[in-house]
């Protein structure tokens, strides 16, 4: 780096690279594009969540050679959608596992002439018994996976649980409950693409991931690399939910484009989209743990299951990441952790920001104000007994080594929300009072990057390019989707560099100019892409000084004057660097056990609620958010991520319900899937601590995913302090808190055993 150049540019609130574009409306999503003589795509989707199909109809009304028709028949190669098990067919081919599973495609040069083509499709099944719980498919009312149903399963043990609850002081059981969320993201799924008999596939669409793309449709075309290219159009919004579809609908719009000999383009709306695609897993994970008179962990008992829907698309992972947060930041010697995704006939659960952990911190958050309220200790001091620190090892055994400040985080938070002084005052409040307030708390943390071994195994590759037109150009397959990736890995390329951020920009995420640097998931981007570009950039001067006369201290023409002379004498000027893993940082895949990840973000969130007495709703009134998450590069965009995720979590406890019939959406509309709009978001007090981690991109960790972990159950245990009551489970509606109410009336409190 430029022994000048401290920081001007990481760390400070330069202007979004995408900005002013998107102000201007210079953006163009994928609807906005047009290809010459396009047609247009619809799908032809299940109506029962299981069955065999029967036959398929055409009516004799339509003039159907004006329509190009696939079917299953049509894939030239593998009918499977590459995920990490390939076991979800592109189109169903004889039978169905849930509603709204694609079975064939149409396409029309005129898009209003496709709604009545596919009405004219008549499809006859003979049905079958299909599941729709976790409950009936561990039952194993009927198989609809494998053997039993089971999609992935983990079993997690430290010390000896058995030997505990004899002598423990105290034993607290419970049950907690996570329901299925939508992404409402702000674009609906889009795809256009092209087919060339010699040049293969093209497409382009709202994307994150373009390598899961051109995964799928390398299987599905039965084509070679160099005839498969994915391009990422602007992309509005994501939240996981175009880590995985994209590549179902990217195949489908290939696979209509090689029938009818035309770009096809393929855009869903808002009800198609939000009954077709992904959700959040539902989860029901019991707690049972023991502690001794003072209020320490002695033993932690857990069984969590989460529902995978009809194919295992991402549930491994996503089971994964939940097993190991689900006993929280927590410091206990003996744990006994049993996971298990099941399988059901409604549409496959995917990625959603958190990815499993969301519902396995709600569980232990709450959990732990049950067990503060059984034993009369204040919540936060029951955390504070208990937090991991420095040094502490965590229940896969992995010491933490970088700096762990739970305790100062938590009492930031108590300070800055002026916990104790305010629980005080609303317990002096009226009793009487129609309006009840309450504090709650959630401490956490998430890990960043991939799980295990994943990114030894992803083995990534980034790096930047200098242009003959003096432009610094970062080459990478991570995506912007609205949370910055643009501007924070372009900051890094310009503070490493030495030169002006306007003198670096973003090479197109298309994957016939961009190396694989990995998925845009998991919290990953800035640490370990930003790293690689760190990396790479500081060979990139270590070539020019050595090879073009580039000296310690230089100026933005200077630097520039160095790469063409590099150029002339040895051509392209680029520098590209491979993913290593951090020293001491190894997963065993078998024994489940090590360092399940690199580092560690950290957070302690505390809500203020109001609660209606007379309706039943409740109101997040005030949130406070202190969070750890190494250096950051972007105050603007981090706090941003953290106002974000936290609306975010408001919606899921307290407002964003998948209400399923016979399996599938029936609330599939912005009416009646209801989620936070700006007046139901209070005021949000974001506040860091930094302690720069070495090994991310100028000391950068994982963000994006931490601020949605929390709210949920700082909300509940705060609607717990204002009523007294306990619920555990979310969505929390109006409905759901009147009828926990009436049951408290008649519920005695958990006894201490």
């Amino acid at each position: 780096m430029n022994a000048t150049a401290k920081t001007r540019i990481v760390g400070a609130p330069v202007p979004r690279k995408e900005g002013v574009d998107k102000l201007l409306g210079r953006a163009l999503y994928v609807d906005d594009l047009e290809r010459p003589e396009m047609w247009h795509g619809i799908t032809v989707r299940s109506s029962i969540p299981r069955g065999k199909i029967r036959s398929i109809e055409f009516d004799a009304c339509i003039d159907w050679s004006e329509f190009a028709v696939v079917t299953a028949a049509d894939v030239p190669g593998k009918n499977r959608i590459q995920l990490i098990v390939a076991d979800q067919p592109c189109l169903a081919e004889n039978a169905v596992n849930h509603c709204d599973e694609a079975i064939l495609l149409l396409a029309h040069p005129n898009k209003h002439k496709l709604r009545e083509a596919a009405a004219g499709v008549k499809i006859e099944y003979d049905p079958l018994p299909a599941l729709f719980s976790i409950e009936a498919s561990e039952r194993g009312d009927v198989i609809v996976w494998g053997e039993d149903n089971l999609l992935k399963s983990f079993t997690l043990e430290k010390g000896d649980v058995d030997s505990v609850w004899a002598n423990a002081e105290h034993i607290i059981e419970g049950e907690y409950r996570t329901g299925a969320q939508e992404h409402l993201y702000i674009e609906n799924n889009g795809m256009i693409a092209e087919w060339n008999a010699e040049r293969g596939v093209t497409v382009w669409g709202s994307l994150q991931c373009p390598y899961y793309v051109f995964k799928s449709l390398l299987a599905v075309f039965a084509l070679t690399e160099d005839k498969v290219r994915v391009i990422q159009t602007e992309t509005g919004g994501a939240f996981g939910g175009k880590e995985d579809y994209p590549s179902t609908l990217a195949c489908h719009a290939a696979l209509l484009a090689m029938k009818c000999g035309h770009a096809v383009k393929m855009f869903y709306d808002r009800m198609e989209d939000l009954a077709a695609t992904t959700k959040r897993h539902p989860s029901r994970i019991r707690h049972r743990t023991a502690l001794d008179r003072h209020g320490k962990l002695l033993a932690m008992d857990i069984e969590l299951a989460t529902d995978g829907g009809a194919y295992s698309t991402l549930s491994s992972t996503v089971l994964s990441r939940a097993t190991l947060h689900a006993p929280g930041p927590y410091a206990c010697a003996n744990i006994r952790l049993r996971s298990r995704a099941w399988a059901t006939n409604t549409v496959p659960y995917g990625a959603f920001r958190g990815f499993g952990a969301p519902q396995a911190i709600f569980a232990i958050e709450r959990h732990m104000d049950e067990i503060a309220a059984a034993m009369g200790l204040d919540p936060a001091e029951l955390r504070r007994r208990n937090f991991l620190h420095t040094g502490d090892k965590n229940t896969t055994e992995q010491e933490m080594r970088e700096p762990v400040i739970l305790d100062e985080l938590l009492e930031r938070a108590l300070v800055e929300s002026d916990y104790y002084a305010r629980r005080a005052g609303f317990a002096r409040e009226n009793p009487t009072s129609a309006v009840k307030r309450g504090m709650g708390i959630s401490a956490y943390y998430h890990g960043s990057g991939f799980t295990g071994s994943g990114e030894r195994t992803l083995n990534s590759l980034a790096g930047v390019e200098v242009t003959r037109e003096g432009v610094v150009r970062v080459l990478v397959s991570n995506t912007e989707f609205g949370q910055g990736t643009n501007t924070a890995l372009t900051q890094i390329a310009a503070e490493t560099l030495g030169i002006h951020y306007d003198d670096v920009t973003m090479a197109p995420p298309d994957t016939g100019i961009v190396p694989n640097s990995g998925p845009t998931v998991a919290s990953r981007t800035v640490m370990v892409v930003g790293k690689l570009i760190e990396r790479a950039c500081l060979q990139l001067l270590a070539a020019l000084g050595e090879h073009a006369e580039l000296g310690e201290k230089f100026t933005s023409a200077e630097f520039f004057a160095a790469c063409d002379r590099y150029r002339a004498a040895r051509g392209k000027v680029e520098s590209l660097c491979r993913y290593e893993a951090p020293p001491g940082v190894y997963w065993d895949d078998e024994k489940y056990r090590g360092e399940a990840y690199a580092a560690y973000a950290w957070a302690v969130q505390i809500a203020q609620v109001a609660v209606d007495m007379v309706t039943y709703s409740a109101e997040v009134e005030e949130f406070w958010s202190v969070q750890e998450v190494g250096r950051v590069l972007h105050p603007v965009l981090a706090s941003g991520q953290i106002e974000g995720g936290i609306a975010q979590g408001i919606g899921y406890a307290l407002y964003e319900k998948v209400v399923l019939q016979n399996g599938r959406m029936a609330n599939n509309q912005m009416t009646n899937y209801i989620m936070p709009t700006a007046e139901d978001v209070p005021p949000i007090h974001v506040y860091f601590e930094e302690i720069p981690f070495t090994h991310g991109g100028y000391g950068a960790k994982g963000i994006g995913e931490l601020p949605h972990d929390g709210p949920a159950p700082a909300i509940l245990n705060a609607i717990r302090d204002a009523t007294g009551v306990g619920v555990c489970s979310i969505p929390l509606l109006p409905e759901d808190l009147f009828k926990a109410l009436i049951a408290a009336t008649e519920f005695e409190e958990p006894a201490v055993l």
